[in-house]
């Protein structure tokens, strides 16, 4: 017979009532997305029932004791037949597409170095070609991969308008590169990777004694639209700005930094939306940081 899976403080279940509550707001925009995309119930029941036992296989093992089937049933609620089933698939893996894992060191280094920005941190325009020593788009390649050519990556970025190409043979970024767009696979990827991220840190906080993670916000009701459309702009600024900040701190620190098994991620995101008529406003007016 087994016995209850011992807790941990932290590990005590919330009221499942307001935990479920909760849920539903973070899921609603991802079953939008679903709907739209044609992923019905039932294959997201199938993704959802590899992923719990993934989870508990992988994420659940007690010190010193083999994971069992009985025991990923008893976590899950899943029948063992269906768990030795799907079990040993291993733990699920983001894959970095090679095109968007060298398409962001080249833009990081870009934005980060201080011989291809200005004073403020924007990306100067940079010569195709230049001597030793000076700056240029093919030196900023090459310092980051040699297995390609430069103008084959010049090449896949202006196809993809990700940056242009003047008659002075002066390459230019566009606003474009710092926003991958439609769907794509770049896209794609950064919406599991920040959304992951994202919950990752305020699961960290709710679970611990006291939170760990910055995941804070600012939120005002009751706006017109001509007043969240100028704080939407005022706050993509100041977003860009910290970003930009932040990546020009982490390029200098990796220059000497010894390396090891730790990654860093700080993302900011905006979001208005007009409020349904037969939704009732927020109580009051003012908002502010939480």
């Amino acid at each position: 017979m087994l016995s209850p899976v011992p807790q941990s403080p932290v590990d005590v279940p919330l009221d499942t009532t307001k935990l479920q509550a909760a849920l539903v707001r973070v899921l609603r925009p991802l079953v939008r997305l679903l709907v739209r995309r044609g992923i019905t119930f039932p294959a997201l029941c199938d993704v959802l029932r590899e992923l719990y036992v993934n989870v508990a296989e992988y994420d659940f093992v007690l010190p010193g004791k083999e994971q069992t089937d009985s025991r990923v049933s008893l976590l899950t609620g899943i029948h063992r037949k269906e768990v030795r089933r799907l079990r040993g698939a291993g733990a699920p893996v983001s894959a970095v597409p090679a095109s968007l894992s060298r398409t962001s060191r080249i833009l990081a280094r870009w934005l980060a170095d201080r011989r291809t920005t200005d004073a403020e941190g924007h990306p100067l325009p940079l010569p195709r070609v230049a001597p030793a020593g000076q700056p240029s788009f093919e030196a900023l390649v090459e310092s980051i991969t040699r297995d390609l050519r430069p103008r084959a990556v010049l090449d896949e970025w202006i196809d993809k308008r990700l940056a242009t190409l003047d008659e002075a043979d002066v390459v230019t970024l566009l606003d474009r590169a710092f926003v991958p767009q439609g769907g794509d696979e770049q896209q794609l990827y950064y919406f599991g990777r920040n959304l992951h991220d994202h919950v990752a840190s305020a699961v960290a906080n709710i679970s611990a004694e006291s939170p760990r993670f910055l995941e804070r916000a600012v939120h005002y009701d009751g706006l017109s639209a001509e007043l969240a459309a100028d704080l939407e702009r005022r706050s993509r600024d100041l977003a860009m700005e910290a970003l930009t900040a932040s990546n020009r701190q982490a390029h200098d620190g990796c220059e000497g930094d010894a390396g090891g098994r730790w990654r860093w991620n700080f993302g900011v995101y905006v979001f208005t939306e007009e409020v349904s008529a037969a939704e009732p406003p927020s109580a009051g007016r003012p908002g502010g940081d939480a």
